[in-house]
């Protein structure tokens, strides 16, 4: 029998499917691997858009629609219903980013490979994107919601571990703005902006060189930093305006106003 010819490249080795070391992709593979990418969006939608701070608080008596800002979100249910329950739309946001993102992951086998090729990291990063869109505009409330930044937080730790480091490096920006400015939506706003920042500085950490592998990374996390700061504007003009809330003011006189408009 004579020599196998080699492929372009000069490899004579097989294909390992879409996310072994040969980097092909399989025809009896990529449908699942597609069907795969695309459930988790559509599970990540469907999770992302559960309201949990619109039932926390009217588990406790209060329509978070009509209350504070409007925002479903863990800051307004923590300023209008309290510090407990607050806590616990954080905390529930997050993971309903986060569970996504990572089942996601393990069906893929993404989980833990900054390597992996770009259409794999394309098919992960829907999940916490879906999961962000979902929470911004649930159909449960009529296409509302919050701003998506606990959510984010959650899908972005779930794409373990590159982008969780980029999230560690972020909520360090957050914590030391919040600090000196006591502003959350400022702080929220700065933490998002440093997250692509801190992916190119992890993949140029995890990796030899640039490569098409990074472009889904810088891509979503872009996106995902400039949704927020969107979601963020009303914050922005009343910080510039003087009238934006700080952590640790005491609320109105008469308790909770009554949102105004949409949910900013």
């Amino acid at each position: 029998m004579g020599r196998p010819v080699p492929r372009s490249g000069g490899s004579l080795a097989p294909s390992r499917g879409l996310f072994g070391s040969g980097g092909g992709v399989p025809l009896l593979r990529w449908p699942v691997d597609a069907a795969w990418g695309i459930a988790g969006a559509v599970a990540g939608y469907g999770v992302g858009s559960i309201p949990f701070g619109y039932l926390i608080a009217r588990a406790n008596g209060v329509d978070i629609l009509r209350t504070g800002s409007g925002n479903i979100g863990a800051t307004n249910v923590r300023r209008v219903v309290g510090r407990g329950p607050g806590t616990l739309c954080f905390a529930l946001d997050v993971a309903k980013g986060l569970l996504p993102t990572l089942g996601t992951g393990v069906a893929l086998g993404t989980l833990g490979r900054p390597d992996a090729p770009a259409i794999a990291a394309w098919l992960w990063l829907a999940t916490p994107v879906a999961c962000v869109l979902g929470h911004c505009a649930s159909p449960w409330l009529g296409f509302r919601g919050g701003k998506g930044v606990a959510t984010g937080l959650g899908g972005l730790l779930g794409i373990f571990w590159l982008l969780s480091a980029a999230v560690a490096g972020a909520l360090v920006v957050w914590l030391v703005t919040l600090r000196l400015s006591r502003y959350v939506g400022l702080a929220s706003v700065l933490a998002a902006v440093s997250v692509p920042i801190c992916t190119l500085l992890m993949l140029a950490i995890a990796t030899d060189e640039p490569s098409t592998g990074w472009a889904p990374y810088l891509a979503v996390t872009s996106v995902l930093a400039a949704f927020v700061v969107a979601r963020h504007r009303g914050n922005l003009v009343r910080i510039a305006a003087g009238v934006e809330p700080r952590v640790g003011d005491p609320p109105p006189a008469g308790g909770p106003t009554p949102a105004e408009g949409s949910a900013e």
